[in-house]
């Protein structure tokens, strides 16, 4: 396994684990609401804006891992009946437009996220400011572009092989 290939599977597997917290920590929330409202009949203020939140981050956090894993949906019954060559172009051609996808994605969630900073933007209960979530998305969708990039070059050496 090249570099660039150890860096997008160490990144994206730590960023899974950093997902996984936050759908555990979801989990704790969401069970403390629900003990709290029905015990002492004091929920927690703003539980839904911190489960939004942090499953956001964890869906953005786990993209790049599942990618890496092949974990999508991947419907290819038309692609597997054609030769080597055409299957190996089709992916080149399909990685190449998911890259840029993924690429311009992560670019202009960011310049999102640095608009809600200059702004200033926050939940409406909480008040917790909002462009970090939608950096860490946004770093996910880079992470997901990294791998993309590996699976890229992999693609283009089956092509020409």
């Amino acid at each position: 396994m090249n570099k660039l290939a150890r860096l997008a599977k160490d990144i994206s597997q730590y960023m899974d684990y950093l997902a996984g917290l936050c759908i555990v920590a979801v989990m704790l929330l969401v069970v403390s609401n629900v003990v709290l409202r029905t015990l002492l009949h004091r929920p927690i203020l703003g539980t839904y804006e911190y489960v939004n939140m942090l499953t956001a981050v964890g869906v953005g956090l786990a993209l790049a891992y599942c990618a890496y894993q092949n974990g999508h949906i991947a419907v290819d019954f038309i692609i597997e009946r054609l030769s080597q060559k055409l299957q190996a172009a089709a992916d080149v051609l399909t990685n190449v437009i998911a890259l840029s996808f993924w690429t311009l994605s992560a670019w202009y969630v960011a310049k999102y996220a640095g608009t809600m900073f200059e702004s200033n933007t926050v939940s409406p209960t909480t008040q917790v400011p909002l462009s970090p979530v939608v950096y860490l998305i946004a770093l996910g969708l880079l992470a997901l572009s990294l791998v993309l990039s590996v699976r890229l070059t992999e693609s283009v050496k089956r092509a020409f092989r």
